[in-house]
């Protein structure tokens, strides 16, 4: 019995995540200056979020919480090379490259790994929308209302999960790194 039981905790596989939809082709610019596409990083498993950077509240906390899972992914020398995170402002009229710039860097964003896009606001909300289900609201900042929502993608462009940001418990940092490293092994 307690060897079924050690095989049932520790050498059985988990469960694969479903493929709940593919994710639509984007073209958005990078904080760099450079253009970055869905295809850009096909090949590689991604954390997508929707932000923007004067957000009084939730934002920023999901940012830190993803520069902790950035963390736990480099010790395992995945982030960059099998893993990239992308953030995409749902605000380019305030959101220039160096307010993103500014507000990657106060999280310590690895920019070899992590990719802080913006685009034209309808292309973004509909993205958002069809890609993922999170709803944006509102024109400008004093009016956003947005879904807190991180989404995993594989490296085939599948959505594979969506994280409620809002919840505690599943924006875990370990829980989302162990995913994503489930994610890579496939």
């Amino acid at each position: 019995m307690a060897v079924y039981l050690m095989w049932g905790t520790v050498f059985a596989s988990k469960e694969k995540l479903p493929e709940i939809r593919e994710i639509q082709s984007f073209s958005m610019e990078n904080v760099d200056g450079s253009t970055v596409s869905l295809d850009d990083t096909k090949g590689k498993v991604r954390l997508f979020y929707f932000y923007f950077t004067s957000c009084p509240d939730v934002c920023p906390i999901t940012t830190f919480t993803l520069s902790q899972v950035q963390d736990l992914l480099k010790e395992d020398d995945t982030f960059g090379k099998d893993v990239s995170f992308v953030s995409i402002s749902f605000d380019p009229k305030v959101d220039t490259k160096e307010k993103i710039k500014e507000f990657a860097d106060r999280f310590h964003a690895d920019y070899e790994g992590w990719y802080f896009l913006r685009g034209d606001m309808d292309q973004t909300k509909q993205l958002a929308r069809d890609s993922f289900q999170i709803l944006i609201e509102g024109e400008n900042k004093d009016d956003f209302a947005h879904m807190n929502m991180i989404g995993l993608v594989d490296r085939n462009n599948q959505l594979r999960k969506v994280y409620n940001a809002f919840n505690t418990e599943d924006v875990e940092p370990a829980v989302i790194a162990e995913d994503i490293r489930n994610l890579i092994k496939e």
